[in-house]
């Protein structure tokens, strides 16, 4: 029996479906803490997470067995033991499970008990659940292993504490919303003052899809003090280090980084759900077009960040109602991040099309119609660039606008992902404020005002017919955001968001807006989730769908 712990944290970034660079990255972090006892990693941290019907295949389950041999072999060289996430399968059913790795082979299994089956998680689509959970023996130390969701109710903990477990150690892959990191927390506590026994709860980092993960792993002691906390978007290996005392194990007190504020970790969660997104599907860089307005700037700054100036590529398309003032503002804010910007006018396109559809068109005066030819064959430049050089399109849609309809399909909806998906307007003005005054560690942009006081501060505008203002279509977005989180996040009724002082007419038109815009948002790109709630994953309604709450 000792009296003494080293245990690693490792907090990575693997790569969903790629076991083989999974496997190097988490050799390389063992390799790099060879005085530790153990090293933890995150929740399926061999196969990816959320590895979705993927890890369904016969193949990818063979391919992962074979994977978890290889670093248990590796354990038979000295160093410290592995705690490894993945799938298992076991009397014909598939486990989301941690393998211990010790002496050269696969010292024990565990496996989850509670699947989550709600908002962006399906597990009881792809995998079994299993029994309660007893600990894990390690050097002469019970270790109770409950997985992500195994500690989001009482049952599991309570379960491997009654059973003799010493040191709860949590293996994670718990994506980002805003106020996250404070449920994380309360979660935690309470099982630790159920407990009585100190808590590793470790995180994964990294972009996956839709969803992006923040890290923020931390240690709790048996009093609840907290004795380390890792750094929020970065990968990140701490080694703690842990001592029997005559109350049971205690850590003792490590780094303990500052947990981000909101507007920090929604910028940082776009540009890394961004990063990973692109290079990871290999793209050479994005293509991005850029109006003059608020959306297309605040979208070209992050993807500034994520994949250096370099990799970002401009484009103005002006019509005959672009103003003078958007191409100006389009340019200063190229310069001020140090992109290209290219210039294509679309009045020779807008043009062709008049004439191609007049025979149709005889006798209907100009509408909406007109409007989004100019944003379809905007759609259409930006894709044939696309094409020919590789890049991707970079679609620059806000959440109010997705919400309400307030976009063309096939033109400034046409592209291959949006950072700006689950961000409301206001927010977008916030942050790129917040993005003027700051530049995060990991960002390759410049510092400074990168974005212009004049684009933040101007009325927002399509610039699709004359004087047009995007208020003459919705209501101001101070009250459109307010109403919209009150339909989408908090499942309210028009009378229910009207009590707040909103008028009831005003809320039952942006209810039918949100309804009737959904097959439009079933077309949209993916993009990063932000809030509790993203149009995707998260929320999913049904295109035909005839309910209102006001009449």
């Amino acid at each position: 029996m000792t009296d003494t712990l080293r245990i690693a944290l490792a907090q990575i970034n693997q790569i969903t479906g790629d076991i083989d660079g999974n496997i190097n990255a988490m050799l390389d972090a063992r390799h790099r803490v060879r005085d530790a006892d153990l090293i933890v990693f995150p929740e399926l941290s061999l196969i990816g997470y959320p590895p979705e019907d993927l890890v369904l295949k016969p193949a990818f389950q063979q391919a992962a067995k074979a994977g978890l041999e290889r670093l248990a072999a590796a354990t038979d060289e000295g160093g410290p033991a592995m705690l490894v996430g993945t799938c298992w399968v076991e009397d014909g059913k598939l486990y989301n499970a941690a393998a211990l790795l010790e002496n050269g082979r696969i010292a024990a299994i565990t496996r989850k008990h509670t699947l989550p089956n709600y908002g962006v998680f399906d597990e009881k689509r792809v995998f079994a659940s299993a029994p309660l959970p007893g600990p894990v023996p390690f050097k002469g130390v019970r270790l109770g292993i409950p997985i992500c969701e195994d500690i989001w109710s009482a049952d599991v903990c309570e379960c491997l504490a009654e059973t003799g477990a010493e040191i709860i150690v949590s293996p994670n892959g718990s994506p980002f919303e805003l106020g996250k990191d404070d449920k994380r927390l309360q979660t935690t506590v309470a099982r630790v003052t159920e407990t009585g026994l100190p808590f590793i709860y470790l995180n994964r980092m990294g972009g996956q899809d839709e969803l992006v993960f923040d890290g923020g792993s931390f240690i709790l002691n048996a009093d609840c003090s907290l004795a380390a906390r890792l750094p929020e978007w970065q990968e990140h290996l701490m080694v703690t280090d842990w001592v029997r005392t005559d109350t049971g194990w205690q850590c003792l007190k490590n780094e303990i980084v500052r947990p981000c504020e909101d507007l920090e970790n929604v910028y940082r969660a776009m540009l890394l759900g961004l990063k990973d997104y692109v290079t990871r599907n290999r793209f050479p860089g994005v293509v991005i077009g850029m109006s003059g307005g608020i959306d297309s700037a605040l979208s070209a700054a992050v993807a500034v960040d994520a994949l250096g100036p370099e990799n970002v590529w401009c484009v103005m398309m002006p019509s005959r109602f672009t103003s003078q003032e958007s191409l100006d503002d389009a340019a200063d804010c190229a310069r001020r991040l140090g992109v290209r910007l290219d210039t294509v006018p679309i009045e020779p396109a807008v043009e062709a099309f008049d004439g191609m559809l007049a025979p149709l068109f005889e006798g209907r005066g100009r509408d909406i119609t007109e409007e989004n030819i100019q944003s379809r064959i905007r759609g259409v430049t930006l894709m044939a660039l696309s094409n020919k050089f590789g890049h991707m399109v970079l679609t620059t849609g806000n959440k109010s606008e997705m919400s309400t309809g307030y976009a063309t399909l096939y033109g400034d909806m046409c592209g291959g992902y949006s950072v700006l998906k689950d961000v409301y307007k206001t927010m977008v003005f916030d942050l790129c404020r917040w993005r003027n005054a700051n530049l995060p560690i990991e960002a390759l942009g410049p510092e400074g005002e990168v974005i212009p006081e004049r684009i933040i501060t101007k009325p927002p505008t399509a610039e699709l017919r004359e004087n047009q203002k995007d208020e003459d279509s919705l209501p101001p977005y101070p009250v459109l955001d307010a109403i919209l989180t009150g339909l989408v996040e908090e499942e309210l009724s028009v009378d229910a968001i009207a009590a707040r002082g909103y008028d009831p007419a005003t809320v039952a038109r942006v209810e039918r807006l949100l309804y009737v815009a959904e097959y439009k948002r079933r077309q949209a790109p993916p993009g990063v989730k932000i809030t509790p709630r993203n149009f995707g994953r998260d929320r999913r309604y049904p295109i035909t769908n005839a309910f209102r709450t006001a009449r």
